[in-house]
């Protein structure tokens, strides 16, 4: 009875020292990207799709485009009426190229717009497994300044910060008018 007793107790105490394991849930949020809305600027309430769009942020070698149909050696993101970019974690600005009907055969159909984000970061903890996200928000005075680095007109006509906080990827920040 002793021994069975013993047992029991050895047993309970090796039970004891297990722990779950630290897996993040894929459906737990993290760091969200800012997420952009394009909309018709003659009729602002419809959302509109951008022709090969392609962003650049800047320092990257590459960027992504976003398209309805595929151009050969590129990574492309299918409907282009709403997109995700991420925000850097380490410093609080961040420089974007956006270039409109990128890979057209008519160079004059080509516009890029520069915007620089502006904001402040916050690390909040998620969980021991997934540890932390960043929480940002865009300055209050001047979260973005928008520049037409070729002069041939901003194809980006009207930017509208609707959330400045950016916690959530379920939301529209920007609204882009085109």
């Amino acid at each position: 009875m002793k021994k069975i007793i013993a047992f029991l107790l050895v047993f309970a105490f090796g039970l004891s020292g297990c722990e779950k394991d630290d897996i993040c849930d894929p459906n737990t949020p993290t760091t969200p990207r800012l997420i952009i809305s394009f909309y018709d600027i003659n009729n602002p309430t419809v959302k509109k799709k951008v022709t090969r769009l392609k962003v650049i942020g800047e320092g990257a070698p590459e960027g992504i485009v976003f398209n309805e149909s595929a151009l050969d050696d590129e990574k492309y993101i299918t409907s282009a009426d709403s997109i995700g970019i991420p925000l850097k974690t380490d410093v609080d600005t961040v420089t974007y190229q956006f270039i409109l009907n990128f890979g057209n055969d008519n160079a004059s159909l080509v516009n890029t717009d520069v915007i620089k984000f502006d904001y402040t970061r916050q690390n909040a903890y998620v969980s021991r497994a997934c540890g932390f996200k960043t929480i940002f928000k865009l300055n209050d005075q001047i979260p973005f300044v928008q520049t037409d680095p070729a002069a041939d007109g901003l194809w980006m006509q009207d930017i509208d910060p609707i959330n400045k906080n950016i916690e959530f990827e379920d939301e529209t920040h920007l609204k882009v008018y085109f």
